[in-house]
């Protein structure tokens, strides 16, 4: 008995030391994605092109993951530059006042197998609402320089009125020309830092 009480005190100490991993979003290998219904009848999608993020874990399989992310709103891209314009203006982002978005997690739960749960606070133009996204993890490798890289993709709906882009017209039949439920698709990448 003392003996195993006297390993349990001397192991103590490690498992408050447990290494905590710092994983960088590798941006060439992710994407910030949306998509959203244009007159009720089909969809347009875009992209931000500016992106940075960090995953801060200890566990091999995630589920004490911290992560940030941060967005550059300046960086929409939807394939048309008035477009473009609009969505950085006052009546969506305000972009100008609002340079960037962000998300901070405060869970990543694990359902089953490569399925998680991530939940934290989503900032849109000043407003903090919280967001949940259903998460599949992909799975991590060395690549061939030796670093180690983990990728998910995560999914989500926002109500962009939620997050005052309130910009409204109605069509001739009173549908929405954009919707207010916009889908979110996140795909990342990040590489294990040494």
């Amino acid at each position: 008995m003392k003996k195993l009480l006297f390993t349990l005190l001397a192991l103590a100490p490690l498992a408050l030391f447990a290494q905590t991993n710092t994983w960088k979003l590798d941006g060439t290998h992710s994407a910030v994605k949306f998509d959203v219904t244009h007159l009720v009848i089909s969809s347009v999608e875009g992209r931000f092109n500016k992106f940075d993020g960090t995953l801060i874990s200890a566990k091999p399989d995630f589920t004490d993951a911290q992560i940030a992310v941060s967005v550059d709103v300046n960086s929409v891209n939807t394939d048309d530059e008035k477009r473009d314009g609009h969505l950085k203006s006052a009546d969506f982002f305000d972009a100008a006042k609002y340079p960037s978005m962000t998300f901070k997690s405060t869970s990543f739960k694990k359902v089953s197998g490569n399925k998680y749960v991530l939940e934290g606070d989503l900032t849109i133009k000043g407003v903090t609402k919280k967001a949940k996204f259903d998460v599949t993890y992909g799975g991590s490798v060395k690549d061939p320089w030796g670093n180690n890289r983990a990728g998910f993709k995560a999914t989500t709906t926002i109500n962009r009125f939620d997050y005052d882009l309130k910009w409204s017209a109605a069509t001739e039949t009173g549908g929405m020309v954009v919707d207010k439920i916009v889908n979110v698709t996140l795909t990342l990448e990040f590489v294990q830092g040494k």
